[in-house]
């Protein structure tokens, strides 16, 4: 096996994991119900709002590391939101759309108050914060854990990871704050 083929396990099973971690995260946060909620629109969004993103968020690393994967959670709140209010706006809006009046710093408290419309005061908002903080922290703790050796090819790589797996969990909190769950279909009864 190739060095590649064992690099690209290891960052699927690194995807995998953190993944099932911020979901176990945000369940018992009740902001979840065990399922990671998603749409191919959404997801796709991120493919073009990723290279922005990561640019922005690789300046923040090495002061605010849980900055620099926490704003993908709200980034995909934002994209969740409008993907059920206004999609046609919101799959053609650009990253910058979503920066506050200080750009990229104050980026979760315009998503919060300004595309969610909740007070940044209000115990919901607090509570979103705390989750994606919660779960920020743990991507960091994984990244660390991993033993990569940093601005390597490879820490490049599961950086990325773990900002596209903090996207979809704030897509999916936000799904899920707008009351859409997943339901087993029963087709005999179609």
């Amino acid at each position: 096996m190739n060095t590649n083929s064992i690099d690209k396990e290891r960052l699927t099973v690194f995807e995998n994991q953190l993944t099932n971690d911020m979901v176990r995260i945000a369940t018992s946060h009740m902001l979840l119900e065990g399922t990671l909620l998603s749409s191919e629109d959404i997801d796709s969004k991120w493919h073009s709002l990723a290279p922005e993103y990561i640019a922005d968020a690789i300046n923040q690393i090495r002061e605010y590391p849980t900055v620099s994967i926490a704003w993908a959670g709200y980034l995909g709140m934002a994209i969740a939101n409008g993907w059920d209010k206004d999609w046609r706006h919101t799959s053609i809006a650009e990253y910058h759309s979503f920066y506050g009046n200080n750009g990229f710093d104050d980026m979760d408290e315009h998503i919060i108050s300004d595309i969610l419309g909740l007070p940044l005061n209000d115990d919901v908002a607090k509570w979103i914060e705390k989750t994606i903080r919660i779960c920020a922290q743990t991507a960091i703790s994984k990244i660390r854990h991993e033993q990569i050796e940093p601005q390597s090819i490879m820490a490049f790589h599961i950086f990325s990871k773990a900002t596209k797996v903090m996207f979809k969990i704030g897509a999916a909190i936000e799904l899920h704050r707008l009351g859409y769950k997943l339901q087993k279909i029963n087709l005999h009864e179609c």
